[in-house]
């Protein structure tokens, strides 16, 4: 019945004359029949299929119900009478609305309410968004919404990191604040999440028999924009705004910056070189924005809950800060780790990520069983060489002045310093402790910059 076009054209008209107003059979059917030029015999038959489906007007998924149209029209036999398609007489706009919301997130119903929401007009929206698509395609870098910065890492893959100008961060921020702060992560996840940290994710595996850790490839540029999309539905956007709200979190790595990047030339990485550049090329999480962090932790809800349960079937702790997939148990551990590695990359595969089978560790108490940089052996402590690096930088700073320690000219030394006599207490207090006197010896000069 009709050609796709036509069919989807019609659809579009219909459906937004089916939310215009009351949700039952005659209702439909007359703002429908208002809609087209003359009421066709499919009508009354397509607004029961759709009342069957929704038992509420869908009010803020109009493009879904369109679809749902579309694919009943399409299953319909035509005849003589239905041949010639109906002409749009006027088009009713109705009036949208959020989904259930599960978490008390901001309502914002319309692109209107985003852009006041936002303190933008419509068509610092739009830009923001990127609805033209300039991120990839355009040379000039003050058309593009992020800076980039490549690093190399020991795998030979090179990290890209998105990190989006002055007034997209603020905006993101304000997302990250006002919408996806009220949004749980499981309790699994203890990367970016209040009320946990690093060692909240070591404390889960102090004084275990094993220690098995495994990276996930690529974290934040393996989430693409339509799982996004999902989380802002789920929360009950609209579908436009979770639309915008999704272009303003995701972003395209420009064609040009990736084409110039040198590919590793170890042959067990050039599968990993291409993955990446593929994931960049799509919209992505971009790593180095506010909003990437709160948002891959709410990608891998499903993630978590199915390697939760896996390891309560083994009778062995889970945890995951970020990318770092860590499991711990008695010594059983030992000879399942095969098995449990299978079905972990098992799990990833079917929720969108993979594991990196080059970064996977297994340590038992008999070696240095290590948690994100924390040891875990009997319990929380930090590296004996990052103790003793801190300990003589410490010591030349007293004996020589803390200038001359200050080799990356960070402007607050001082600070620095005790942001990591402060990081080792708070693992190994006797240590801190130790630390802190020998902090309190080094003579800070005002004169000469120093707090």
């Amino acid at each position: 019945m009709y050609d796709g076009r036509t069919r989807a054209y019609v659809s579009r008209c219909v459906a937004d004359a089916f939310l215009a107003g009351v949700w039952n059979d005659r209702a439909l059917v007359d703002r429908a029949g208002g809609a087209l030029d003359h009421r066709p015999r499919w009508v009354r038959p397509v607004a029961r299929e759709v009342l069957a489906a929704y038992a509420r007007p869908p009010s803020d998924r109009p493009r879904e119900l369109a679809r749902f149209i579309d694919l009943a029209l399409r299953d319909r036999r035509s005849d003589s009478a239905e041949a010639e398609p109906p002409r749009v007489r006027r088009w009713l706009v109705p009036e949208p609305a959020m989904g259930p919301r599960r978490w008390p997130v901001p309502e914002i119903t319309s692109l209107a309410g985003l852009a006041k929401f936002l303190d933008v007009n419509d068509g610092e929206l739009a830009w923001l968004a990127d609805v033209r698509g300039l991120e990839r395609t355009v040379a000039d870098e003050k058309l593009r919404h992020y800076r980039y910065m490549t690093l190399r890492r020991p795998s030979g893959v090179a990290r890209v990191i998105e990190r989006p100008k002055h007034r997209l961060k603020e905006i993101q921020r304000r997302i990250l604040h006002e919408i996806l702060d009220w949004i749980p992560a499981h309790e699994s996840a203890h990367g970016f999440t209040r009320g946990r940290s690093v060692r909240s994710h070591a404390r889960e595996h102090t004084g275990q028999f094993v220690v098995l850790r495994l990276d996930l490839e690529d974290f934040f540029a393996c989430i693409a924009a339509g799982r996004v999309y999902g989380i802002f539905r789920s929360a009950g956007y609209p579908e436009s705004v979770a639309h915008f709200l999704t272009a303003l979190a995701t972003n395209v790595v420009p064609s040009a910056l990736w084409c110039s990047l040198p590919r590793s030339t170890d042959p067990a990485q050039i599968d990993a070189h291409h993955r990446l550049g593929r994931r960049l090329a799509t919209p992505h999480l971009p790593q180095g924005a506010p909003t990437s962090p709160a948002l891959a932790n709410l990608a891998a809800f499903r993630l978590d809950r199915r390697l939760r349960g896996l390891a309560a079937s083994l009778e062995v702790s889970y945890s995951r800060y970020a990318d770092d997939l860590t499991f711990s148990g008695p010594p059983k551990l030992l000879s399942a780790a095969n098995r449990l590695r299978r079905a972990i990359a098992g799990i990833s595969r079917d929720e969108g990520f993979m594991v990196n089978e080059h970064k996977s560790m297994l340590a038992t108490r008999a070696g240095r069983q290590q948690v994100c940089g924390v040891i875990v052996n009997e319990r929380l402590n930090a590296q004996r060489h990052e103790y003793d690096v801190l300990k003589a930088t410490l010591h030349n700073s007293r004996m020589h002045g803390p200038e001359s320690q200050n080799r990356d000219s960070l402007p607050d030394f001082r600070a620095h310093l005790l942001g990591r006599i402060s990081w080792i207490g708070s693992l190994n207090p006797a240590r801190g402790e130790k630390l802190r006197r020998q902090f309190a010896r080094i003579a800070w000069h005002e004169d000469k910059g120093e707090p």
